[in-house]
């Protein structure tokens, strides 16, 4: 083991991992979007809606995330779509993400308590209004799990952008290794700061947790 050259590319190491942090941040915040209009067309009373919610979820988890991100980094300029290789990345991955977290979503409403629909509706309020006022923050708390998942899978899916020359933990791990002709050195920093990124995602998503659970006991 070779813990010079370890510590020696430790901080340009952390800098990748900065950049890890910023692609799960941002494909996050797209793939939440992406996964709220997709859960909401599940439910619609409309079926083409329906139709193509589901069909976008099963393309999107019938296809490798690799696939998906050369067709719209190498293929999008067909069609105008001329992007940058980082924000191909954010792109794609958002897309993905979002269908496999549209899943967790509507499990969670589904896991609602079909009472509080009729209750609601009983009292005069709208699809649209029971849905937002009653049912969504029931099921948020239920949600939490499942979304701190799929953001552990997204964070280690980073690592694909690297193919298309995202300079990330794992393309800057195959520079060094190139460099030093030492590899296992060199991915065991990249893995431990992969480890560090999951271990704070799982802390927040236990926080958060812990959160909705003191709001619940309150309300109670």
């Amino acid at each position: 083991m070779d813990f010079q050259l370890m510590g020696q590319i430790l901080p340009f190491m952390a800098e990748a991992s900065l950049l890890t942090v910023s692609l799960t941040v941002y494909s996050l915040v797209i793939g939440l979007f992406v996964a709220m209009i997709v859960a909401m067309g599940r439910f619609s009373s409309v079926k083409p809606i329906r139709w193509v919610a589901t069909a976008y979820v099963s393309i999107m988890r019938g296809t490798p995330l690799l696939v998906q991100l050369f067709i719209i980094f190498f293929g999008g300029p067909q069609f105008g779509l001329d992007l940058k290789p980082f924000s191909a990345g954010v792109l794609t991955m958002g897309l993905n993400i979002g269908a496999y977290m549209s899943e967790g979503i509507k499990g969670s409403i589904i896991a609602v308590d079909k009472g509080q629909t009729e209750a609601s509706r009983s009292l005069g309020f709208g699809r649209f209004d029971t849905m937002r006022l009653f049912i969504f923050p029931q099921a948020a708390a239920l949600m939490i799990r499942s979304l701190g998942v799929n953001t552990v899978i997204l964070a280690k899916s980073t690592a694909l952008v690297s193919t298309i020359g995202v300079v990330e933990l794992t393309y800057s791990a195959q520079r060094f290794v190139t460099s030093t002709y030492k590899p296992f050195e060199v991915f065991a920093v990249a893995g431990a700061a992969y480890i560090v990124i999951v271990g704070a995602i799982l802390l927040t998503v236990r926080g958060l947790e812990h959160l909705f659970d003191a709001h619940r006991k309150a309300a109670a």
